[in-house]
């Protein structure tokens, strides 16, 4: 009996502690979540979201270059370049559905392909340091793989909406 309570006091110390560190790692706080949440099926809402939250992400980084170099500072962008290079990788894997389902994101991708600009522009400009050298090598890989599908992407959906120009301004491609 004593061994069946001390698991059970075991899981419930445990529980807690493991959603603290998934929330700790989630690259979107939870009012983002929230309005990414109301932004609902619309693609272009929500591609817009994902591309206003990393701007966020890429001006912290670009503050925190201009800071004294410190651990803390290190450790600081080590974070935010892991969070930046996450929610680039979640909105790639947002583009990939939205290719798929033949949501008309065009208006999106303009102003995705210029913002993957700036942030590359800002992750170049950050010097390597050990403190987060990994970090910002995952995060140039992110941003060179966003930059590649949101370049493809827009030459598909260009030939894929004057083919099919009927269904420009369409959430989601439904066979008739």
């Amino acid at each position: 009996m004593r061994a069946l309570a001390a698991i059970f006091l075991s899981l419930s110390i445990a529980a807690p502690l493991a959603a603290q560190v998934d929330e700790k790692n989630d690259p979107l706080t939870a009012d983002q979540q929230d309005q990414i949440a109301e932004a609902g099926i619309d693609p272009v809402a929500r591609v817009d979201l994902y591309v206003k939250f990393l701007n966020g992400h890429a001006d912290t980084i670009e503050s925190l270059i201009k800071r004294a170099k410190s651990p803390a500072r290190s450790q600081r962008l080590a974070g935010e370049l892991q969070q930046f290079g996450a929610l680039m990788d979640e909105l790639g894997d947002n583009l990939d559905v939205y290719s798929q389902r033949k949501a008309d994101i065009r208006k999106s991708l303009k102003g995705l392909t210029e913002s993957v600009l700036h942030w590359q522009s800002v992750l170049h400009d950050l010097p390597s340091e050990p403190g987060f050298e990994l970090s910002l090598k995952s995060a140039l890989s992110s941003a060179g793989d966003l930059s590649t599908q949101a370049k493809q992407l827009t030459t598909d959906q260009e030939a894929y909406f004057k083919a099919h120009p009927k269904e420009k301004g369409q959430d989601r491609y439904e066979p008739q």
